[in-house]
């Protein structure tokens, strides 16, 4: 199946935690990162008091179910030292499951699509990189809602190692 997911930090060194991430990715069992977005500058959402974000939209393959894959996705931000104190506040690592193939959910415990993915251009931007191809998010959907707004290219994304 193939799933979407946002990857933003902004604690330390904000390259090195989005390729940890893409590294701690192929690691997870039935699972393999397939592309990669180019690397955005963003300004923070929430949460003005901090550094700006890199944000990238990682493609993968995964035979995890959703909920599986979600756990893992927490599994790997504490594994990298996200500690939640703030909301929306800094952070070294934040790894969001926005598309999950053509499935959609509406549990406690996950929502899909991303419920905010379409108010949030530092997602938007990223995600009109990659490929997309799902039913229920149009690409040119996507397009519609994107503003350039606190988003800026800062890297391409063969600036990241797919697979090591």
């Amino acid at each position: 199946m193939k799933a979407y997911l946002g990857v933003g930090t902004n604690i330390g060194d904000r390259m090195k935690n989005l390729q940890d991430s893409i590294d701690a990715l192929n690691l997870l069992p039935l699972t393999i990162v397939t592309d990669v977005s180019n690397v955005y500058e963003t300004d923070p959402v929430g949460f003005d008091n901090q550094d700006d974000f890199l944000n990238i939209v990682v493609e993968v393959e995964t035979d995890l179910n959703p909920d599986n894959l979600l756990g893992a996705c927490l599994g790997i931000e504490a594994g990298l030292g996200r500690v939640r104190t703030i909301k929306n506040g800094p952070r070294i690592i934040d790894i969001d499951l926005l598309l999950y193939e053509n499935e959609t959910s509406n549990t406690q415990t996950l929502i899909l699509p991303h419920p905010r993915m379409m108010e949030r251009n530092f997602v938007l931007k990223p995600l009109l990189d990659l490929n997309i191809s799902h039913s229920i998010i149009n690409k040119d959907d996507v397009f519609k809602s994107l503003t350039d707004d606190g988003v800026r290219f800062y890297s391409a994304k063969d600036k990241l190692c797919l697979n090591k």
